[in-house]
């Protein structure tokens, strides 16, 4: 490999890498238009540069990332990894990742996690599946919800040209519900954009409790082109944020009892989504695809491990791996009250990748068991560790950067 592997200079060079992320991706329109300084944050797009010429590309924002407890650990949300097609093949990817982890734990970040276009991808680097989504669609003739179900009140529609932009921002930025990461001023500019160049029409709808925003979605027509004259007209609730068990209610409500409408999609919630539970005919609500969503990558697997909570049950003691950062190997017990390094013999071993999927409660130490990626040395130890990490809800993201 010859290319310098370098923080590209921005924003002429990290423009270059972002057409190379373009080119890698193939049918990713658009993306040759945008302007690097509205929607890349400085310093942080490594490149491979070879005769002066940006070649392969990784880049990052700054954010943070919800654990289970609700604490929010320093995370580097990754993006925009992509290597030109006449440089396949000659460990650009593998030298760009691996500085990318080192300068995450020199910045102090806890955690990493991306969204994989390919899933083959990233487990050789220490990512793993740590959140997956749903694709929900209500039927509206069937969308009763339980006469139990409580009703917090109306939503209020907003005008996103009188400010809505940063209502959703304000709102967002107290979500934290595990797996939320935080969305910087470079996703937010980029969707602003995308909003303002699209022609299908597009309405915000935001609910007030106690004097304060807690929740908003976001919908449109999924095609208004024939809006009157389908038998299947279709709305896509593309943001859907609730802060609060009465947002989530409110919110439903609304996009439930919209007029003119056949289908009601949520384009992104949660494996385990109460809404079917809510309903009169809980058929009305249909999976219509899983998907990945969260890799996620320890950094600092000492940190990550103390940010998080625990249930009550006994200690456990975890032999971690981790081939890329050394500083992680090490066997940690992993208690209710504390987290810390211990010289005994383990009671399990799990590489870094496996850690990172059990991490946030979106898998079991009993699947890793069967898939071989957790090693148990004494008895019951599998059950003690998912007494131990188990969780109440999945985690989910709903930000795709």
């Amino acid at each position: 490999m010859s290319a310098e592997i370098r923080v590209l200079e921005h924003p002429m060079e990290s423009g270059q890498a972002l057409r190379v992320f373009g080119r890698a991706m193939i049918g990713l329109a658009g993306i040759n238009q945008l302007d690097p300084e509205h929607v890349l944050e400085p310093g942080r797009f490594l490149g491979a540069v070879e005769s002066g010429t940006v070649v392969a590309g990784a880049d990052s924002y700054t954010s943070w990332l919800a654990v289970p407890g609700g604490n929010r650990v320093p995370h580097a949300a990754v993006t925009h990894v992509g290597v030109l097609p006449t440089h396949r093949r000659r460990g650009l990817v593998r030298a760009l990742i691996t500085a990318q982890l080192k300068d995450f734990a020199r910045r102090g970040e806890v955690v990493a996690s991306l969204r994989a276009s390919e899933a083959t991808i990233y487990g050789r680097f220490g990512y793993a599946v740590a959140s997956s989504a749903a694709s929900i669609e209500i039927l509206s003739a069937r969308a009763a919800l339980l006469p139990t179900v409580t009703d917090p009140g109306p939503v209020r529609l907003i005008d996103d040209s009188a400010g809505g932009g940063s209502l959703t921002r304000t709102i967002y930025s107290e979500a934290r519900w595990v797996g939320a990461v935080d969305r910087p001023d470079g996703w937010w500019n980029l969707r602003d954009m995308q909003r303002e160049k699209q022609t299908t029409p597009s309405y915000l709808v935001v609910f007030d409790e106690d004097g304060a925003e807690t929740g908003y979605a976001r919908y449109q027509p999924a095609d208004p082109a024939h809006w009157f004259t389908s038998d299947r007209r279709e709305v896509v609730v593309g943001d859907f944020v609730a802060n609060t068990d009465n947002a989530y209610l409110a919110l439903v409500r609304h996009l439930l009892s919209l007029d003119l409408v056949d289908v009601i999609t949520f384009a992104s919630r949660p494996l385990d989504d109460p809404l079917p539970a809510l309903m009169s005919d809980p058929r009305g609500a249909r999976v219509r695809m899983v998907g990945d969503e969260t890799w996620l990558r320890i950094v600092d697997v000492q940190a990550a491990l103390s940010a998080r909570t625990y249930r009550s049950a006994a200690p456990v003691a975890i032999s971690v791996t981790d081939a890329l950062l050394p500083a992680n190997n090490a066997t940690f017990e992993v208690g209710p009250e504390t987290v810390r390094r211990v010289d005994t013999s383990p009671d399990l071993t799990v590489d870094v990748a496996g850690l990172a999927a059990i991490y946030l409660g979106g898998t079991t130490w009993q699947h890793l068991t069967l898939a071989g990626t957790a090693i148990p040395h004494t008895n019951a130890a599998v059950e003690r560790a998912d007494n131990l990490f188990g969780t109440a809800r999945l985690p989910h993201s709903g930000t795709v950067f």
